[in-house]
């Protein structure tokens, strides 16, 4: 399916040049975010309480907010949590909770102290349900988070190593984890709060850029099979020109979804969906304007594809018998 065909090659790899350069540099910015500021983990990863209470009439909650930082509250979370009347309060971790001694007391006791400072100043509150999540368990969620990471990406390059030519394997992993740190970086330098749903949008990206960079690299690898006499940049311009009618289509329908998301879905889906447009489109770049010079400079070239014909025997005739 095509809403539209571009009929003259646009030149993208002209400027292969000036685009990895704006690249590197995101790149290299992101990383020092990283370094220097470090992601603001949620109260899955550091550890912490969780209030859920509910209203008989929807939430306001800028009110609730308000109540919990004028009873001395700091770096807490509110977000609906179900539906408008549902609330999901996280507070972080303090240190009378992290012993184990009295902990159910000690959160009891952290559950009695938000609902007071709620019925102060938002009233119409019950509790629902209180739990404490332990620096443990939040150390072994990063732990394991990062473990998926990792086994997402040695999948990617196990499957591109199979179906590519190792030329193609290492750009497209390049460019995916291009794409990874720059949506960490994103969260590191605006200090957003990086929960597990932000993880999993990460791993979403990762198989979404990895896809897009397929389609590009199986319409290179047919062009060099088909078309004689063409450049390897011309090959290139080729295959992303014939491609961007699908881009267009894939990414346009998804980033109006993710788009819904981000401006109606509230606090509980904004950095999920924030995440995911961040990565659908450096995605898009990464797999058009990195992914593809990278392959034309570590030299692929139609003869990788297409096999040679063999020499003739001058000793066998053509219909095989002996001379």
């Amino acid at each position: 399916m095509e809403l539209f065909r571009i009929k003259k090659d646009i030149p993208f790899m002209r400027h292969a040049l000036v685009f990895n350069i704006i690249s590197l540099v995101t790149f290299v910015l992101a990383v020092f975010f990283l370094a220097t500021r470090g992601l603001n983990l949620s109260v899955e990863f550091t550890g912490g309480t969780l209030v859920e209470v509910n209203y008989e009439q929807p939430a306001d909650l800028e009110k609730v907010r308000s109540a919990l930082g004028n009873a001395g509250y700091t770096d807490f979370a509110v977000q609906n949590f179900g539906s408008a009347r549902d609330v999901l309060i996280r507070i972080p971790l303090k240190l009378d909770t992290q012993e184990d001694e009295g902990a159910e007391k000690g959160i009891a006791r952290q559950g009695e102290q938000v609902m007071a400072a709620l019925d102060k100043d938002a009233a119409g509150a019950s509790l629902r349900r209180v739990e404490f999540v332990g620096p443990q368990v939040g150390k072994e969620l990063a732990e394991n988070g990062a473990l998926a990471l990792l086994v997402v990406i040695v999948g990617i390059m196990v499957y591109l190593a199979f179906r590519f030519e190792w030329r193609f394997s290492v750009s497209a992993i390049i460019a995916n984890l291009h794409d990874v740190i720059i949506i960490l970086g994103f969260f590191a330098f605006f200090r957003w709060e990086f929960s597990l749903s932000v993880l999993a949008a990460v791993l979403a990206v990762l198989g979404y850029s990895v896809n897009e960079s397929v389609v590009v690299f199986d319409r290179v690898r047919e062009t060099f099979k088909k078309v004689r006499g063409m450049s390897t940049p011309q090959v290139l311009d080729h295959a992303i020109t014939s491609t961007i009618s699908r881009t267009v289509i894939t990414h346009g329908s998804t980033q109006v979804m993710v788009l819904s998301m981000l401006i109606f879905g509230g606090e509980t889906l904004y950095y999920f969906s924030l995440a995911l447009t961040i990565g659908i489109c450096f995605g898009i770049y990464s797999s058009v304007l990195v992914a593809s010079p990278l392959v034309m400079w570590l030299g692929v070239s139609r003869e990788q594809f297409v096999k040679p014909p063999k020499a003739k025997d001058p000793n066998v005739s053509e219909d095989g018998a002996c001379v």
